[in-house]
C-alpha cells in the first residue's frame, strides 16, 4: 500500500528533532496568505480590483527591494488564486507566505554555566556537556573545535563589529549578553513611543520585533539568546560561559514568535531591517519554508550593501542538493551554509549536508549557550553550528575590516580542517578553524583525482526488477592496485528518500547513498582498490532498481 507523504517539519526548540529523511510535499506556509510583489508603476491598479480575485489586504509594506502586499484568500482556492494573480500583468511575481522555524533543540535543563564544557571553543575529549541523549561518543577528539583560543592570541572581537541575531530575539539584560549590545542612543535617549532616529522604527533599542511590531526584541522561546550567547558570550566577567567573541554589538531582530515559527513577510522585514540599520553579519538559525523571492532579493540587498548572511543548514539528516533547504540554499554571494558536527570530528546524525551546497561545518551537538533569565542550557542542531561561524566571521571583520563576500567565504573554506566525515558531505569538506581564518592559512587537503585519470573497465551488474521489500542485499567489485574505485550506473530508479542504493569503501564506511531516479549516474568515489554496491528498501513501494554499466579507477 502506497505510504501517506508527510511534510517535512525541520526540528525547533519546541518540537522533535528530525532523525531520519522524509519525502518533502509541499513547505508549510501561512495558510490563505499570499506575498505579492507589485510593478511600483501598476500598485494602485492592482490594489484596487483585488477583490476580483478574492484578496484582502493583510500588509502593506515599502521595502527596498520593492512594494510587497501580503494578502488573505481562501485557503480552499489558493492554488488556483496564486495561479491566477501571477499572470496579472501589474504582478511582478506571487508567493505562498512561508513558515520558517528555529533549527535546534533543548537538550538540558541544568547545564553546568562554566568555561570548560564549552567544547567547541577547546575540546578535551573530555568536556562534553551531556543533553538528554547523552554524549556523542564515550570520548571525544581532542582539538575539533573551531580553535578559539589560539584566535584570541590575534583578535577576541570589536564591539565596532554589529551583529543581528534574526531569530526569536534576544535576552539583552541577560549578565553575559548586556554589555555586548547594540545600543541605538537615539532611541535609548529620546522619547518613548517616538522614531527618536527617523529610521521608521519607533523604540528599537536594542533591535527590533517583527513578530509583534513594536521595538523590543525579548526573546521568549530562548532560542536566539542560545545563538547570541554562542557568538559573544562576555569573556572574564565573572559568570557563565565565553562566546566565540570577547566583544561585539549584538542586535536582537526578532520575527519568529515565542512559539518558534515565523513567516516568510516577516522574515523579509528582518533582514531589510539589518540592512538598513548596516549591520555587518546576520545570523540566521532557522529554516523550513520553501524557495521564496522575496526573500531571497532581500538576502541580495544585504549582498549588495556588504553583509555577510551565516544559515543553519537544517536537521532533517538530508541532502540539500536533491532536497534544498531555505534560506541556506539561496545561491547568493553572501550567504554561508552551516552543516553540524559533534564532540568526535563526525558530521552530527541530525545534519543536513550538500556537497555542492553546504559551505563548511561546525560544532552543533550539545552545545552550552545562555538562554533567558540568567539561565544556560545545552541545546543541539546546526541552529547551534551557524553562531559559532557568525562569531569567526565576526572575528575576522573586527581584525581585517569587510571584505569582499566571495573571497571571504572562499578562504573560510580554504582555511577550514580537512575530515574525512566532511569530504562529501560539505563543499569545503571540512570544519571551521577561526586561528587558521585569521591567519590565512590555506589548509592542507589530501589528493584527489583529476577527470582525465579515471579508466573505465567495463562491468555490467543489475538488482532484480523490482528490487524486493526490505532488503539489504550488496555486490563487492575490485580492481587490484587501484588507488580510488567509483561506479558508473546506466539507470537508477528508487522510491524517493525511503529506498536507497548504499556505496561503502573497503572499510565499510558510506561514501555514496543514492535515490530517486538517475540516468548515466557516477557515484562518489572511494578510496583503496574495492568498493561494495547494495540496496537498502523499506517495506513497500519498489520501483525498478539499477544497472551498473561499468567500473571507473585511479592507478
Amino acid at each position: 500500500m502506497k505510504k501517506t507523504l508527510p511534510i517535512l517539519l525541520l526540528s525547533m526548540s519546541l518540537s522533535p528533532l528530525a532523525l531520519s529523511a522524509q519525502k518533502f510535499v509541499e513547505a508549510e506556509r501561512i495558510p490563505g496568505e499570499i506575498i505579492v510583489k507589485l510593478k511600483s508603476q501598476k500598485t494602485r491598479s492592482f490594489l484596487s480590483r483585488k477583490s476580483k480575485f478574492g484578496l484582502q489586504v493583510k500588509e502593506l509594506m515599502n521595502l527596498s527591494i520593492g512594494n510587497i502586499v501580503v494578502f488573505k484568500t481562501s485557503d480552499k482556492s489558493f492554488n488556483e488564486t496564486l495561479k491566477r494573480i501571477n499572470l496579472d500583468p501589474a504582478v511582478e511575481y506571487a508567493e505562498p507566505n512561508y513558515l520558517y522555524r528555529a533549527i535546534g533543540k533543548s537538550e538540558n535543563k541544568s547545564a553546568d554555566p562554566k568555561f570548560g564544557d564549552l567544547w567547541g571553543l577547546i575540546n578535551k575529549g573530555n568536556n562534553e556537556p551531556a543533553g538528554s541523549r547523552g554524549n556523542s561518543s564515550a570520548t571525544g577528539t581532542a582539538g575539533s573545535d573551531i580553535n578559539a583560543v589560539n584566535a584570541w592570541k590575534i583578535t577576541k572581537g570589536s564591539r565596532a563589529v554589529k551583529i543581528a541575531v534574526i531569530d526569536t530575539g534576544v535576552d539583552y539584560n541577560h549578565p553575559d549578553l548586556k554589555n555586548n549590545m547594540w545600543t541605538n542612543l537615539a532611541e535609548k535617549n529620546g522619547k518613548p513611543g517616538v522614531d527618536d532616529d527617523g529610521n521608521g522604527y519607533v523604540d528599537d533599542i536594542h533591535g527590533y520585533d517583527f513578530a509583534n511590531n513594536d521595538g523590543d526584541p525579548m526573546d521568549g522561546n530562548g532560542h536566539g539568546t542560545h545563538c547570541a550567547g554562542t557568538i559573544a558570550a562576555e569573556h572574564d566577567n565573572g559568570v557563565g560561559i565565553a562566546g566565540v567573541m570577547a566583544e561585539a554589538s549584538i542586535v536582537g531582530v526578532k520575527f519568529l514568535t515565542d512559539e518558534g515559527s515565523g513567516s516568510t513577510a516577516a522574515a523579509i522585514k528582518a533582514v531589510d531591517y539589518a540592512t538598513k540599520i548596516n549591520v555587518d553579519i546576520m545570523s540566521n538559525s532557522w529554516g523550513g519554508g520553501g524557495s521564496s523571492q522575496a526573500l531571497k532579493e532581500s538576502i541580495e540587498r544585504a549582498r549588495d550593501a556588504g553583509i555577510v548572511f551565516t544559515a543553519a543548514a537544517g536537521n532533517s539528516a538530508t541532502d540539500n542538493n536533491t532536497q534544498p533547504h531555505y534560506p541556506s540554499n539561496y545561491d547568493v554571494e553572501n550567504v554561508i551554509s552551516v552543516a553540524a558536527h559533534n564532540y568526535n570530528d563526525e558530521l552530527a546524525y541530525f545534519s543536513c549536508y550538500g556537497s555542492k551546497t553546504v559551505h563548511v561545518s561546525a560544532p552543533g551537538r550539545n552545545i552550552l549557550s545562555t538562554t533567558p533569565n540568567n539561565s544556560y542550557d545545552v541545546f543541539s542542531g546546526t541552529s547551534m553550528a551557524t553562531p559559532h561561524v557568525s562569531g569567526v566571521i565576526g572575528l575576522y571583520i573586527a581584525e581585517n575590516g569587510r571584505t569582499d563576500l566571495k573571497t571571504l567565504r572562499d578562504n573560510l573554506m580554504s582555511s577550514s580542517v580537512y575530515g574525512k566525515a566532511y569530504k562529501k558531505k560539505t563543499i569545503s569538506k571540512g570544519r571551521v578553524d577561526a586561528y587558521n581564518f585569521l591567519s590565512g592559512v590555506v589548509a592542507e587537503r589530501p589528493y584527489e583525482p583529476k577527470p582525465s585519470e579515471w579508466i573505465s573497465l567495463s562491468e555490467t551488474h543489475e538488482s532484480i526488477h523490482p528490487y524486493g521489500s526490505d532488503s539489504n542485499t550488496s555486490k563487492s567489485f575490485s580492481v587490484s592496485g587501484a588507488r580510488f574505485i567509483r561506479v558508473v550506473f546506466e539507470k537508477i530508479d528508487m522510491e524517493n528518500n525511503y529506498d536507497f542504493i548504499v556505496v561503502k569503501d573497503e572499510a565499510g564506511a558510506v561514501v555514496d547513498k543514492i535515490t530517486s531516479k538517475h540516468d548515466d549516474f557516477i557515484s562518489e568515489y572511494a578510496d583503496g582498490d574495492s568498493l561494495t554496491v547494495g540496496i537498502t528498501s523499506d517495506a513497500s513501494v519498489n520501483n525498478w532498481g539499477f544497472k551498473i554499466k561499468e567500473i571507473q579507477y585511479v592507478k
